[in-house]
């Protein structure tokens, strides 16, 4: 299992979009995906499960991967965090 702390930079937090967009990014990995934030552990490649959380600006969250593919899984995300300046 490998597993990544992030802050959450974005002004508006994890919102529709932008779960959105890492609910499809998860769902391309074999690999068990889960994203944490304030002890509540979901499944991220469950858009309500994202939504469910609430995630804001400067919210401390984790993503951990579990599987065959899960480094190949983290590194995607990491990716898709920073490149849509979600978090760091």
């Amino acid at each position: 299992m490998v597993e990544k702390q992030f802050k959450v930079t974005a002004e508006t937090g994890i919102h529709a979009r932008p779960a959105t967009l890492l609910v499809q990014a998860a769902s391309k990995f074999n690999s068990e995906i889960h994203l944490e934030n304030k002890g509540k552990k979901v499944n991220l490649k469950s858009i309500m499960g994202v939504m469910s959380l609430g995630i804001g600006q400067g919210a401390e969250i984790k993503i951990s991967a579990e599987g065959n593919d899960e480094q190949d899984a983290l590194n995607s995300l990491e990716d898709t965090l920073k490149q849509e300046g979600l978090a760091e």
